[in-house]
């Protein structure tokens, strides 16, 4: 087993082509080849993270949070990034981080924290849109189930719960072939006349590539006829946020002593809602403030996100309670979801998957 392995198998379920185009997600530093021994998993990557790696002999350590996101211009002793990146080298471990990738797929960040919160009925607050593109492909009739076959296999046709989606309709193509041609139906030089499937599927523009090819593959024609249609949809598979349902309404007060204990936390910043209970509640793991409005329009009660600005707990005053939690502690639950996830791929493996002892979070709270 390679790191290789690990790292698609994590794709296969928050694949990097989801992320923020300015996010830097995916392998940071290290050879993708190593055949893996320990892993180790946190949200961020700093002195004591590398040297519990070293410690536990893992050789791969998962961050949520990249080492970092803009190119590196220099690697200097003393400097701090210079300093992990060349300990990390030193001791052969590689680092690979999940990101937005991680907080916009479903059971990953926000929907870690709903659940964590005991929300039930869980789904995307917003899904993401502009991502999908229906692929049309023209197939003669016996080959339907083999073309497809190929297209599902590769990614394309998962709508929601559902795979192997398509649509089909049968009707006639007509082609002409030259005489350096080489048709599989007819003759070259002569108008033919084809009964084909016209084959429509839903594919994640991150998926094109992969499923392009291996229709072709065992497409019978020389040439293909398809078309792609970028399409404006919402893709179900993917969204920001996550909202869901209390089992039982509690008051606003109620409420926030709740947050406290399933969260773990002492100490959060607030602004009241409507004076009314709450039932319906929005999680946003991370920096979430930008989904206020979709929250209030949503009717969600309560909204808990991270790094709220001033002025937006204004906007959400009497409206819906806005709590800020902090990044670190709406983020921290997503490695449990990680490491129960690689230890079934791992289960047949001697590989250990640690999650860091220790706080990366670098905000303390001062009480006088």
């Amino acid at each position: 087993m390679t790191i290789e392995n690990i790292t698609k198998y994590i794709e296969s379920w928050a694949p990097k082509g989801i992320a923020w185009d300015r996010d830097n997600v995916g392998l940071q530093v290290g050879a993708s080849q190593q055949k893996i021994k320990n892993i180790l998993l946190c949200l961020d990557v700093n002195k004591d993270v590398v040297e519990n790696a070293i410690k536990k002999k893992c050789n791969l350590i998962i961050s949520h949070h990249p080492l970092f996101f803009n190119p590196i211009k220099r690697i200097t002793s003393g400097d701090k990034i210079s300093d992990i990146i060349t300990s990390l080298i030193k001791n052969e471990i590689t680092l690979y981080s999940a990101h937005t990738n991680l907080d916009f797929t479903k059971d990953g960040v926000s929907f870690q924290l709903a659940k964590k919160l005991g929300l039930k009925s869980i789904k995307f607050l917003k899904n993401i849109s502009e991502t999908l593109t229906k692929l049309v492909v023209f197939v003669p009739i016996d080959y339907t189930e083999k073309v497809a076959e190929a297209i599902h296999s590769s990614g394309g046709g998962v709508i929601g719960e559902y795979t192997n989606c398509s649509f089909r309709i049968i009707g006639k193509g007509t082609f002409k072939g030259s005489d350096q041609s080489n048709p599989t139906i007819g003759e070259k030089g002569k108008l033919e006349f084809a009964d084909e499937v016209r084959l429509e599927v839903l594919v994640n523009n991150f998926d094109l590539p992969a499923v392009i090819s291996a229709m072709k593959k065992v497409h019978p024609y020389e040439e293909v006829a398809y078309d792609l249609y970028p399409l404006l949809n919402e893709n179900v598979n993917y969204g920001m946020g996550a909202i869901g349902i209390l089992e039982k309404d509690l008051t606003q007060k109620e409420f926030l002593v709740y947050v406290s204990e399933k969260l773990g936390i002492k100490n959060f910043r607030y602004t009241a809602g409507q004076n009314r209970n709450i039932k319906v509640v929005a999680v946003c793991g991370g920096s979430g403030s930008d989904l206020l409005n979709t929250v209030i329009q949503q009717k969600a009660d309560a909204f808990i996100t991270a790094d709220v600005k001033y002025h937006t707990f204004q906007d959400a005053e009497n409206r819906v309670l806005l709590i800020d939690a902090g990044h670190y502690e709406t983020e921290i639950f997503i490695l449990d979801e990680m490491k129960r996830r690689l230890k079934h791929f791992l289960s047949n493996s001697e590989t250990e998957i640690y999650k860091f002892n220790g706080s990366t979070n670098p905000i303390s709270f001062f009480n006088n």
